[in-house]
Parts: structure tokens; C-alpha cells; sequence
């Protein structure tokens, strides 16, 4: 009896051992906490940074921008890049890298710069053996530590404007919104379009990126006057801020609507279209996009709107972009019928 109570406490206390080693970061990513099957309750369990606060990735975690990025209430992101060592994210012409199982999408949002840069949330996709999983993670007041929040939650922030809003965490579910695509969890960022040709040429030369892909930094910097023409630059805003939910497979495929970068057909992009099923979003206008009259369009009148039910896009931002809404106008404006 003695004997077989020593073995189950030994065992015991090899599992809490094995619990503690889990839990403590490791020095280098902790691959099986991308890959099992669980959900990790803090950000430091995986090992992505040497100083999260800062934001200082360990070796093998690789920061990247995006040409044109996703507006949201003006928050700093910083993203950044793990592929397992031996693996190989694979080029698709100018659209998403193909990543490898292992995998992980880090992405953490802020507000403020400096001393006075808060840290709010860190949103990580990780690429599993079944498919795509969203997680993101809190982080508390004294910036010490991220934790799961499955359930989303809000706290206050004040923008780059210097408006004070209610800022919205998404739970795990609501990530899928804007990252599903016939009902699979997808990255939408990291398209090589979008994406620096001398940060891919790096990844190459690396080994984490089989070959440069073809149309890598052809979306233009959508604020940049000189970086290409009106038209092209509004396009690559309505890519990046719409296009996850308008087009086809997506949660917005019903509209009709199609603003992918590669679209071509006007009344895809909503040119004297219709809407499907606007309600009172339509603000009593007839279609989407009218050509030379952005104030008699639906897609500005909902771009201009943070009212729920009319704001588009609908999760991931509670103030109105006033430099895309303006950009969008004046293409709409220059079009001609």
C-alpha cells in the first residue's frame, strides 16, 4: 500500500514538474504550444519574445510590415513571423504566402508612443495540423503579462486623434468575421502584394520562403501621393479594410460585392450596383458606388458611419477613418459614368 501511494506521488510529482517546465518560457519557442491542441492562458508560454514588454522577438521570430495596413481606431500594430526551422513558407504569386504547419501570425496592438505606448492586445493565428486557430490575449494594466481572453472584452483607450472610445477586444469566435473563408480560419495580412519585396528577398535568402513571389510589393502605399495612381491607391485601401468579408467564401460574399485587389469587374466593385440587403445602411441611396458622386453613395455613406447597424466595417474599429473615407471619395468622384 505504502509502496504504491511513493509510486502515485512520484508520479505526481513528475506531472507538476512537467506542468512547471510548460509553463516557464522556454529559450526558444515552445513549438508544442503552437501545435497541441490547447489554448495556452498566457502569451509568455509560447516563448515568442525575449522582452514582451517592449516587444523584443526572440531568434527565429521575425518582425514584417504591410504596404497598406488595416485601419484600426489608429492603433500602432507590431507583427511579426515564426516558421519552424527546416520549414518553408510557400510563394503564390502576389496573393498570401502559404505558411507551413507550425506556424504562428503574431500581432500586437497598441496606443500611445514611448513611455507612454500601452500595449492592449496580442492576436495570434497558429497554424495546427487540423487548420488555422485565432487566439487573442490581453494584456493586464501593469503591462507585465498577456492573458487569454476567450471571451473578448473592451477597455478604454484614447486614439492618435485624441478621442476616448470604449476599444473592443474580440473573443475567439468573432475572429473568425474577418478571417474566414468558406468556413476555415485563414490569415488575411500577409499577402506578398502587400508586402516589401526586400523583407520577402530576406525570407529567401533565409530558407523560410522557397522563391520570391511574382507581384511582391505591387499594392501601392495607399497615403503615399507619389506611390501610385488614385485609383490604384484606393483600390488597395478597399483590399485591405473590406475585402476579408466582400468576396466570395467570406461572411459578406451575399452583397454582391467583391473588392479584392485582383477584381476587375466594375459592378463587382459596386460600380451602379444594387445592394443585396442594405437596410437603413443604404441611407436611402440606390447603389453602392455611383460614379462622380461619392455623397449619393452607399459605400461612403457606411465608411462614414460608426453607428452600428450602418458602420462599415462592422467589427474592428469604433471611429471613422477620415483619410481612407477621403481617398475613397475622391475616386468615386473622378470616376466617370
Amino acid at each position: 500500500m505504502k509502496r504504491g501511494f511513493a509510486i502515485l506521488a512520484a508520479a505526481a510529482c513528475a506531472l507538476a514538474g512537467a506542468m512547471a517546465v510548460r509553463a516557464t518560457p522556454p529559450d526558444g519557442v515552445n513549438e508544442a504550444a503552437i501545435l497541441e491542441d490547447a489554448m495556452p492562458r498566457t502569451l509568455a508560454e509560447y516563448g515568442f519574445f525575449i522582452d514582451a514588454r517592449e516587444q523584443v522577438p526572440r531568434e527565429g521570430v521575425t518582425p514584417y510590415w504591410l504596404n497598406t495596413p488595416l485601419y484600426s481606431d489608429g492603433a500602432d500594430k507590431l507583427r511579426f513571423v515564426y516558421i519552424p526551422d527546416g520549414e518553408q513558407a510557400l510563394a503564390n504569386g502576389a496573393d498570401l504566402l502559404l505558411f507551413p504547419v507550425g506556424t504562428a501570425l503574431i500581432k500586437t496592438f497598441a496606443f500611445g508612443r514611448g513611455e507612454e505606448r500601452r500595449l492592449i492586445e496580442t492576436r495570434l493565428l497558429l497554424h495546427r495540423e487540423n487548420g488555422w486557430v485565432a487566439l487573442p490575449y490581453r494584456w493586464n494594466e501593469e503591462q507585465t503579462e498577456a492573458r487569454l481572453a476567450v471571451a473578448g472584452g473592451r477597455t478604454e483607450v484614447t486614439t492618435p486623434a485624441g478621442e476616448t472610445i470604449s476599444y473592443r477586444i474580440p473573443n475567439k469566435n468573432q475572429c473568425k468575421e474577418c478571417h474566414g473563408v468558406d468556413d476555415a480560419v485563414v490569415p488575411i495580412g500577409p499577402k506578398a502584394r502587400n508586402m516589401s519585396a526586400t523583407w520577402l528577398a530576406g525570407l529567401v535568402e533565409s530558407g523560410s520562403l522557397d522563391r520570391m513571389p511574382a507581384g511582391a510589393n505591387s499594392m501601392p502605399y495607399w497615403s503615399h501621393e507619389s506611390s501610385g495612381p488614385l485609383e490604384l491607391r484606393a483600390r488597395a485601401y478597399l483590399d485591405v479594410n473590406c475585402a476579408h468579408c466582400h468576396r466570395p467564401g467570406a461572411t459578406a460574399s451575399n452583397s454582391g460585392l467583391d473588392l479584392r485587389w485582383e477584381q476587375r469587374d466594375p459592378e463587382a466593385l459596386g460600380v451602379m450596383k444594387r445592394p443585396v440587403a442594405a437596410g437603413r445602411g443604404s441611407g436611402g441611396h440606390l447603389f453602392d458606388i455611383v460614379p462622380g458622386e461619392p455623397d449619393a453613395s452607399i459605400m461612403v455613406h457606411r465608411m462614414r458611419s460608426s453607428e452600428p447597424g450602418v458602420a462599415m466595417p462592422e467589427l474592428g474599429k469604433a471611429t471613422v477613418d477620415e483619410d481612407g473615407v477621403a481617398i475613397v471619395e475622391r475616386w468615386i468622384a473622378e470616376m466617370r459614368r
